[in-house]
C-alpha cells in the first residue's frame, strides 16, 4: 500500500501555515511536502515536523515571482545565476529537513524557457546536489492548468532526464497532470517506473480528491504497488469541502 504524504499547501488550509503539521499528524499521515517553505524558517519548520513525527518528503525550489507569472527558471535564458543562487537555498532546506527530494520547475515557453537550458541548469545543479544527497525532480505539468509550460508530456520529461545524463535528475509522476494532459495513466506508472521518484494524486477534473472521476485510483495504487516502488505519494488535491471531510476516500479505497 502507498505511503501517502499530506501536502500543506493544499490540505488543511483551513488552518494557519505551522498549525497544519499537527492537523496532518492527527489525520494518520506520516509525511508532509508543500510548495514553496521560504516564507518560515527551516529549522521552525524541522521543529514542527519533528514534533509531530513527520518526514519532509518533498518541496520545490522557488520558482521565481509566483504572482507576477513566473513558474520556475530552470528552463529561462538568462537566469542561471538566479536559478544557481535559488538551487543553494533549496538545498540550505532541504539539509535542515532532513528532504531528498526537490522538484525543479522549469518555467513558461512563453517566457523563454527551452529544453537547452534546462538541461543545462540541470547538469550543473547534480553537481552541487550530489553532495546534499538530494534527487531533483523533473514533474511533467498539464497546460490546461498551466498554459505554457514548458515540460508537460511524460516522454518529454524522460528525454531531459536522459539528456542531464546522471541518475540524480528523476521523475515527478502527479497522476492527474498526466491524465488530464495526456490519459492512459496507468498504464503509463508501469512505463516509466524506473525514472519515478515521487508521486502525487489527485482527481480529474476537478483536482478534488482521488475518489471520483475519470481516473480509477484503485488501479492506480495497484499499479504503483507492482513495481515495486517504496517511497511517497502526494496528496496534491484541493478539498471539496474541507480537509476534513474529504479524507474518507482512504477508507473507501481501502488505504486508510
Amino acid at each position: 500500500m502507498p505511503r501517502f504524504s499530506a501536502n500543506l499547501s493544499f490540505l488543511f488550509t483551513e488552518l494557519p501555515f505551522r498549525e497544519r503539521f499537527k492537523a496532518a499528524a492527527d489525520a494518520g499521515f506520516k509525511g508532509v511536502e508543500f510548495l514553496f517553505p521560504y516564507d518560515e524558517p527551516a529549522e521552525q519548520l524541522d521543529s514542527l515536523a519533528r514534533d509531530n513525527r513527520l518526514e519532509v518528503a518533498l518541496f520545490n525550489v522557488w520558482p521565481g515571482d509566483w504572482e507576477a507569472g513566473e513558474r520556475g527558471l530552470a528552463g529561462v535564458p538568462g537566469r542561471e545565476d538566479e536559478f544557481a543562487r535559488r538551487l543553494e537555498q533549496a538545498l540550505g532546506y532541504a539539509q535542515v529537513l532532513g528532504c531528498s527530494r526537490l522538484h525543479v520547475m522549469a518555467g513558461l515557453e512563453t517566457q523563454g524557457a527551452n529544453e537547452a537550458t534546462l538541461i543545462g541548469n540541470l547538469q550543473r545543479a547534480c553537481v552541487v546536489a550530489a553532495g546534499y544527497d538530494v534527487k531533483l525532480l523533473c514533474e511533467p505539468i498539464n497546460r490546461k492548468d498551466m498554459p505554457g509550460y514548458l515540460v508537460h508530456r511524460t516522454a518529454q520529461a524522460r528525454g531531459i532526464i536522459e539528456a542531464v545524463e546522471t541518475g540524480d535528475v528523476c521523475l515527478q509522476f502527479d497522476c492527474y497532470h498526466r491524465e488530464v494532459e495526456e490519459g492512459d495513466t496507468v498504464a503509463a506508472i508501469a512505463a516509466f517506473a524506473g525514472l519515478t521518484a515521487h508521486y502525487q494524486i489527485a482527481s480529474p477534473v476537478d483536482r478534488g480528491e482521488p475518489d471520483a472521476g475519470e481516473l480509477d485510483y484503485r488501479a492506480v495504487f495497484s499499479a504503483i504497488d507492482a513495481t515495486g516502488y517504496t517511497g511517497w505519494v502526494g496528496c496534491e488535491y484541493r478539498p471539496r469541502a474541507g480537509t476534513r471531510e474529504g479524507l474518507k476516500w482512504r477508507a473507501a479505497l481501502e488505504v486508510a
